[in-house]
């Protein structure tokens, strides 16, 4: 896929993660926030949070890449590796297998509150900021260290992508907590 409709569908798809943020994710009171369908399961506030560590990660590591990749010819290819392939093929969002991430990750068990909403927020607006410095950037080349493993590095368009395929997984899994939710809710109310 060339670089420019490469990049436009993962603005397209971090545009439509800041809106459902905001109408489906912001609106919500702090029970639907922080229901758990099951002890092991997330809640919405931690799948966030979860995000945000990634991102937190993620997010300096693609620009720095972005600073030091070399500019691409115009409207080059995007190219994937094995591990660039792998990677996003198990953080997507129709991927229905479960997988533990690694425990500096899990949010499980941590207090949170709004906050975590507003800094997801936050590090989408980052990522739009990094999706437009891309356009010129040769995204093939191998500059960003993979978060739990730096000795291996991801193309700077497979990182981005990863980051973005990763983010739309958990946000379908908040969204179904949030209906597991509500439908608590209803049945507590019988």
């Amino acid at each position: 896929m060339d670089t420019n409709t490469f990049l436009a569908q993962l603005q397209a798809a971090v545009r439509q993660l800041q809106a459902q943020a905001e109408t489906e994710l912001a609106p919500l009171d702090d029970f639907t926030l922080n229901f758990k369908p099951s002890p092991e399961r997330w809640s919405v506030l931690e799948c966030l949070e979860h995000l945000n560590r990634y991102s937190r990660y993620y997010n300096p590591a693609i620009a720095k890449a972005l600073q030091q990749v070399p500019t691409q010819a115009q409207n080059a290819s995007v190219r994937y590796s094995w591990l660039g392939r792998k990677s996003i093929t198990l953080v997507q969002s129709d991927n229905g297998k479960q997988y533990k991430t690694v425990k500096h990750m899990n949010p499980v068990g941590g207090n949170l509150g709004r906050e975590v909403l507003t800094e997801f927020r936050e590090h989408q607006a980052q990522l739009l900021t990094l999706l437009d410095a891309a356009q010129c950037a040769d995204l093939n080349k191998k500059v960003v260290p993979v978060e739990f493993f730096r000795l291996l590095k991801l193309g700077t368009g497979e990182a981005l992508e990863f980051v973005v395929r990763h983010q739309q997984r958990h946000m379908q899994q908040a969204l179904r907590t949030k209906q597991q939710a509500t439908s608590a809710r209803l049945a507590l109310a019988v």
